[in-house]
């Protein structure tokens, strides 16, 4: 790291750059960066570390600035364009993650979904067991000098992740996704066949994944699963509205019992790879039992509150797979009460590629309620609606807006799940005041 230069973040408050950015200011870095004014989940934390932030500006650009450029822009974004013209160093935020990669123990988390989950789980209990930095995708990042072990998200989009060359990489599984890039399932398997011929020790693979199954590596592929071909198996599962509890063994030794207050099976397999993990790298498994039930889980994924009579889960979902989990997670810690999907789809090419598996997805909910899609700054406007989508759910699909949010109030005791990548929260803080409203009225 440079400690004569300020590390200038543009397009800071992305879930990793924001991460990246506490990194470097915990390991006595100069950092700032700027974004967009709207306020968004990650810039408490940034704000906490005293960082600053700008609205975006060249002017913001000074000679004694590296500038780490968001994969979100381009080389014409007015900041990233005025550092080159200075003859500025600009580097991606990929080719900054590798540097600290080369530094320590490295433990990659890729898939389609599932990598904060479990960069998150891992990251706490690596923590609490030895010096560890982490970048995880909800905004949180930790630097610790000297750090024994780092563990970080590798995101597949663009293929960002074949820049890194860590020790370790999970895969929690194959899917696809961003179809606004990839241009089939082939090409996704291409990519992560890249990062897993660039790993050095060993990869920690979902055994039940056909497509992970077909990788080819140079390091061991140890599978993890339900499965008796897996390497390392969680068996006798118990479910319960406490969280799960499951047996693990590697091959025929029998490692212990472990426990998680966490809710749906794949927060169990996502234990499972950081046990699996732990267990390699020879960290004591009465320590990792320990810590994987104090964890309390990550920024926007199952998030719940009380509000009025009515529960309500936040969760960053936004392919039919996570919605899927999101649902068992619900149904499992609430079996008694109905389950109210409100979902706001994310990008127009994704809704049109996955149109059919959103519909038997969200159709797992009692009730479904939609918003209008979330455009990405990538796409300029979409042939396709979020009543189109709805028009294909069994179990209602009333596009909701922001400023009648009333439809949901019909719902007494039962849990709302609001899902989505995009600004889903809004219409979450609406249908919370509404609530709120109305409860004061009656009493």
């Amino acid at each position: 790291m440079n400690m004569d230069k300020t590390y200038f973040f543009v397009g800071i408050k992305g879930t990793g750059m924001s991460s990246l950015a506490l990194i470097l200011k915990d390991k006595g870095c100069r950092v700032a960066g700027s974004d967009i004014d709207k306020y968004t989940f990650t810039q408490r934390g940034l704000e906490q570390a005293g960082i600053k932030i700008y609205s975006f500006a060249k002017e913001n650009i000074t000679d004694e600035m590296i500038v780490i450029a968001g994969n979100a822009f381009g080389d014409d974004q007015e900041e990233i364009a005025q550092a080159k013209k200075m003859g500025l160093e600009v580097l991606r935020y990929p080719e900054m993650v590798e540097q600290i990669v080369a530094e320590t123990t490295s433990i990659a988390v890729a898939g389609a979904h599932g990598k904060t989950s479990t960069s998150g789980l891992l990251a706490h209990v690596l923590s609490l067991v030895s010096s560890t930095s982490y970048l995880v995708g909800d905004g949180s990042g930790k630097g610790v000098p000297d750090a024994r072990f780092f563990v970080f998200e590798a995101d597949e989009y663009r293929r960002h992740f074949v820049a890194y060359h860590p020790d370790y990489t999970i895969m929690t599984n194959i899917d696809f996704d961003h179809p606004d890039y990839f241009t089939g399932i082939d090409d996704v398997c291409d990519a992560f066949e890249t990062l897993a011929k660039q790993t050095k020790k060993a990869l920690f693979v979902w055994g039940e994944d056909e497509n992970l199954r077909q990788l080819k590596a140079d390091v061991p592929i140890y599978y993890y699963g339900t499965k008796e071909d897996d390497d390392f198996r969680a068996v006798n599962i118990k479910r319960t509205t406490k969280g799960s509890s499951f047996d693990v063994y590697h091959h025929d030794e029998f490692l212990g019992r472990y426990e998680t207050h966490l809710f749906g099976k794949h927060n169990v397999l996502n234990s499972l790879a950081v046990i699996a993990v732990s267990y390699l790298e020879q960290v004591e498994q009465d320590e990792v039992k320990k810590h994987l039930l104090t964890f309390k889980g990550v920024k926007r994924r199952f998030t719940e509150k009380k509000v009025a009579d009515m529960v309500i889960i936040d969760d960053y979902a936004h392919h039919p797979h996570e919605i899927r989990a999101t649902i068992d997670a619900a149904r499992q810690q609430y079996p008694d009460k109905k389950i109210i999907a409100v979902f706001q789809p994310h990008t127009f090419s994704r809704t049109v590629a996955l149109m059919d598996d959103f519909a038997t997805s969200l159709s797992l909910a009692d009730c479904v309620y939609l918003t209008e899609i979330f455009s990405s700054i990538r796409e300029k406007d979409g042939a396709v609606s979020a009543k189109d989508l709805g028009a294909k759910i069994t179990k209602g699909g009333e596009v909701l807006e922001l400023d009648n949010m009333s439809p949901l109030l019909d719902f007494h005791d039962d849990v709302v799940v609001f899902m989505g990548a995009g600004d889903i929260q809004k219409y979450e803080h609406a249908y919370e005041q509404l609530l709120s409203e109305l409860s004061l009225k009656n009493n």
